[in-house]
C-alpha cells in the first residue's frame, strides 16, 4: 500500500512538472512581435533619443512598453476567442466606411515599417560590403520576398531571433562597462518630460515600440499556432499562457530599447555628439568587441532588418487579405498583393530619400500617427459582446484601452503644433 502511495505521488509530481513546462509551448508569438520592435527603426530612434536628449526620454520607452503589453494582450485575446485576425474581425463586424479607411491606413503604416526595415538592411550591407544604399535596398527587398513566398524564412526564423537577441543582450551587458548615471536614468524612466525640439523623437520612439502592424501580426500569428479553441477550459488555459508570453517578450524588448538609449546617453550625449547616421552607433559595441564591433554591429543590423521586414510583409499580407475576409496565407492572391504592396512601395520610396537616418526617424513617427485609428478599432471590437461573447472587455479594461488611444491621439496633436 505504501508503495502504491509513493508511486501515486511520483505520478502527480511528474504531471505537475510537465504542466509547468506547458508554458514553453506557448512562447513564440510574443517573441516574433518583439523582433519587430528592436528593428532598425528602433535603433535609429533610440540612438537619436539618447544622443540628443540624454536620459530624459527613457519614460517614452516605459510608457510605450506598458501600452504595448496591454494592447498586444488584448489583440491576442481577439485572435484566441474568435479565431479571426484583427483585419478579418474588422471586416466582419464593422461597416465598410469604418473598416476600409482604417485598414487602408494600416497598410500604409506597414509600408512605412518596411521602408525602415529595408533601409536598415541596406545600411548594414553598405557597412559590410560598401554597397550603395539603393542597391542594398533592392537586394534586401528581393531576399525577403523570396523568403516570404517560399516560406523558407521559417527554417531560419529561430536563428535570426536568437542572433538579434544576443546582440540586444550585448547592449544590456555593456551597461556594466560604461559609466551610467543611474539616478538620472531612474528619473528618466518614470518622469515624463518633453525637452524643446524632442517631439519628433518622442513620436518616433513611441511609433517604433507600439507598432500598428504588430497588432495585426500578433492576432494573425495566434491563428497560425492554432490557439483558438472551442471549449471554455482550453480558451482560458491559452489566455493564461499567452499573457506570460506577452509579458516576457515585451519586457525583454523594454530592456533592450532602454539599454540603447542608456548607452547613447552615456557615450554620445556625454561627449556632445549627436548621432546623425546609424553607422556611428557601432562604437557602442567597441568596449565589448573591440575592432570587430563594426562587423558584428552590421551583421546584427542586417539580421534585424531582414527579420523585421519579414514580419512587416506578413502583417501587410494579413491586413490586405483580411479586407476580403480571408486569413493570411502566402499562396493566397490577396496575401501576396499585400506583401508586394508593402515591400514594393517601400522600395520605391527609398529611391527618393536623401538622408537614410532621417528617413528611419520619420517612418517611425508615421506609425504613431496611424496608431490611434488601429487602437480605437481594436478596442471597439474587443469591447463588443457580439464579437467576444463572455470574453468581452470589462469596463475597466475598456477604460484603460480607450485611455491609451486618447494619450496617443493627444501626443499626435502636440506633434502638429510642435
Amino acid at each position: 500500500m505504501i508503495k502504491n502511495i509513493f508511486q501515486d505521488l511520483k505520478r502527480r509530481d511528474h504531471k505537475r512538472y510537465l504542466g509547468g513546462l506547458d508554458v514553453f509551448k506557448y512562447i513564440g508569438p510574443g517573441l516574433l512581435v518583439t523582433v519587430g520592435f528592436i528593428d532598425p527603426g528602433n535603433w535609429a530612434s533610440n540612438f537619436a533619443a539618447g544622443s540628443e536628449f540624454g536620459y530624459s526620454l527613457l519614460w517614452v520607452v516605459t510608457l510605450s512598453t506598458v501600452m504595448l503589453i496591454i494592447l498586444q494582450h488584448n489583440v491576442a485575446h481577439l485572435g484566441i476567442v474568435t479565431g479571426l485576425c484583427l483585419s478579418e474581425a474588422a471586416t466582419k463586424y464593422t461597416p465598410k466606411w469604418i473598416s476600409r479607411p482604417v485598414l487602408g491606413t494600416a497598410v500604409l503604416a506597414s509600408i512605412s515599417t518596411s521602408l525602415a526595415e529595408i533601409l536598415g538592411g541596406a545600411i548594414a550591407l553598405q557597412m559590410l560590403f560598401d554597397i550603395p544604399i539603393i542597391w542594398g535596398s533592392v537586394l534586401t527587398a528581393l531576399f525577403v520576398s523570396i523568403m516570404l513566398f517560399t516560406n523558407s524564412y521559417k527554417k531560419i526564423e529561430r536563428s535570426i531571433i536568437a542572433f538579434v537577441s544576443v546582440i540586444g543582450l550585448s547592449f544590456i551587458y555593456e551597461l556594466f562597462l560604461v559609466e551610467i548615471d543611474w539616478q538620472a536614468a531612474t528619473a528618466g524612466w518614470v518622469t515624463p518630460s518633453i525637452p524643446k525640439g524632442s517631439m519628433l523623437i518622442i513620436m518616433s520612439v513611441l511609433g517604433a515600440v507600439v507598432m500598428p502592424h504588430n497588432l495585426f501580426l500578433h492576432s494573425e500569428v495566434i491563428q497560425s499556432h492554432e490557439y483558438n479553441k472551442q471549449d471554455e477550459a482550453s480558451i482560458r488555459k491559452v489566455l493564461k499562457y499567452e499573457l506570460f508570453d506577452t509579458l516576457f517578450s515585451m519586457i525583454v524588448g523594454w530592456a533592450i530599447n532602454s539599454a540603447m538609449i542608456l548607452l547613447a546617453a552615456a557615450t554620445f550625449f556625454k561627449s556632445g555628439i549627436q548621432v546623425e547616421e546609424l553607422q556611428q552607433a557601432k562604437s557602442l559595441l567597441e568596449p565589448l568587441l573591440g575592432n570587430n564591433a563594426a562587423i558584428v554591429f552590421a551583421l546584427a543590423l542586417l539580421m534585424a532588418g531582414v527579420s523585421s521586414t519579414i514580419t512587416s510583409g506578413m502583417a501587410a499580407g494579413s491586413i490586405f487579405a483580411g479586407i476580403f475576409g480571408e486569413s493570411y496565407h502566402v499562396k493566397d492572391s490577396h496575401s501576396q498583393v499585400g506583401i508586394l504592396l508593402s515591400l514594393g512601395v517601400a522600395l520605391l520610396l527609398i529611391f527618393f530619400i536623401g538622408d537614410p537616418f532621417k528617413g528611419l526617424i520619420v517612418s517611425q513617427m508615421i506609425l504613431s500617427v496611424q496608431l490611434p485609428f488601429t487602437v480605437f478599432l481594436q478596442v471597439g471590437l474587443t469591447s463588443s459582446r457580439k464579437v467576444m461573447g463572455d470574453y468581452v472587455n470589462s469596463r475597466w479594461s475598456t477604460f484603460v484601452l480607450y485611455t491609451i488611444a486618447a494619450i496617443v491621439s493627444a501626443l499626435n496633436i502636440m506633434l502638429l503644433f510642435a
